[in-house]
C-alpha cells in the first residue's frame, strides 16, 4: 500500500515515519506538513519525498497516516477520505464531537478503511489482557491512573511546547488511552462526572458503564517524573487484575496499528479502534470537559 504522512512534528519523527519506513506492507512515499522546511528533512531522514501541495501527496497514495494536532487532522482526514484513502490516525480523532462526526461521515461515505491509533491496544501484552478481561463477566470498579510528566517540574517531554496540549491537557491528551481500555471490558459510558481538584491539569472522572460497573480515572500530564505511569486495576468476582506493564516503544505498536489498516483496506472487518470507536471517545471527552467547564 502506497501511504503517505501528513506532520512533521516530535511525535511524526520518533514514531509514525520510522514505523513506516520499517513497514514491509508500506510503500512510504512521502511526507507532508505545515512547515516545509521540517518535512524535508523528515523525508531525507527516511529516504522518501517532501511535499509542498497535500493535494499532490493525497494524489500519489493509497492512505494517509496523521501525526498531526486533533483540528487539524479531523480536516484532513475529511479531505483524504473524500479522495479515497485510507486512514491511520492518531487519538483523539478531533477536539470536538461535529469534527469528529464529519470524519465518520466521510469515511462511510467514501467506504475507506480507519484506524484509530490508541497505543495500549495494539500492544500484544495490553491487547490480550484486555481481550481476556472483556470475556469474563461480574465486574464491579476499575481504577485508572495515566499521569504523564509532560508539564511536571524536571521533565523534559519533547511535547512540552505542544500547543494543543497545553489547551487541552491531559483529558484530551491520556484520557482517550484509559478510554480504549476501559470501554471494551466494561462497556460504554451510560453517565459521566467530572471534576479537576488536582495540581495543574489533573482531572478526575467517574464512569457509569453499560456492564453495571463504575471506573474512576486520574488524568494527568503535570505529573513529578518520579510519579509517571499507567495503572488500571479491575475489581470483580474473579478477584483482581492489572494491565500489564510494557516497556516497548511506540514504534511496533504504530506497525501492527498499520497492519490493522492493511486488513481493513483489504476486505477484512472493521477494526475495533476505527474512528467509530474514536468518535465514541470524542464524545465521552466532550462531555467531562463541558462538566469542568460548567464548573469554572
Amino acid at each position: 500500500m502506497r501511504i503517505g504522512l501528513l506532520g512533521t512534528g516530535p511525535w511524526a519523527d520518533m514514531a509514525h515515519a520510522p514505523a513506516l519506513a520499517g513497514h514491509g506492507g508500506l510503500d512510504f512515499v512521502g511526507v507532508w506538513g505545515r512547515r516545509p522546511d521540517a518535512a524535508k528533512v523528515l523525508a531525507e531522514r527516511h529516504g522518501t519525498r517532501a511535499y509542498e501541495d497535500v493535494d499532490a501527496l493525497l494524489a500519489d497514495v493509497e492512505a494517509v497516516a496523521v501525526a498531526l494536532p486533533p483540528a487539524v487532522q479531523a480536516g484532513l482526514a475529511v479531505r483524504a477520505a473524500r479522495a479515497g484513502r485510507h486512514l491511520l490516525l492518531d487519538k483523539p480523532l478531533a477536539p470536538t464531537v461535529a469534527q469528529g462526526r464529519a470524519v465518520v461521515e466521510a469515511v462511510r461515505t467514501a467506504g475507506v478503511a480507519s484506524v484509530v491509533f490508541f497505543t495500549t491496544r495494539f500492544q500484544p501484552e495490553s491487547e490480550a489482557w484486555i481481550t481476556e478481561q472483556a470475556a469474563g463477566d461480574g465486574w464491579f470498579t476499575a481504577r485508572a491512573q495515566w499521569l504523564g510528566a509532560v508539564f511536571g517540574d524536571g521533565g523534559d517531554s519533547p511535547f512540552a511546547d505542544s500547543p494543543w496540549r497545553r489547551e487541552k491537557g491531559a483529558l484530551w491528551d491520556v484520557g482517550p488511552h484509559a478510554l480504549s481500555v476501559l470501554l471494551p471490558v466494561l462497556g460504554d459510558a451510560r453517565r459521566v462526572a467530572a471534576a479537576a481538584p488536582g495540581p495543574g491539569d489533573t482531572v478526575h472522572l467517574v464512569l457509569d458503564h453499560t456492564g453495571g460497573a463504575s471506573s474512576t480515572l486520574t488524568l494527568s500530564l503535570t505529573a513529578p517524573p518520579a510519579a509517571a505511569g499507567a495503572t488500571v486495576e479491575l475489581r470483580g468476582r474473579a478477584g483482581v487484575t492489572q494491565l500489564p506493564e510494557t516497556t516497548e516503544g511506540p514504534v511496533p505498536a504504530l506497525r501492527r496499528a498499520a497492519d490493522a489498516l492493511l486488513a481493513a483496506a483489504g476486505g477484512g472487518r472493521p477494526h475495533p479502534c476505527d474512528a467509530a470507536f474514536g468518535l465514541r471517545v470524542t464524545e465521552i471527552l466532550a462531555e467531562a470537559e463541558a462538566l469542568l467547564t460548567d464548573r469554572d
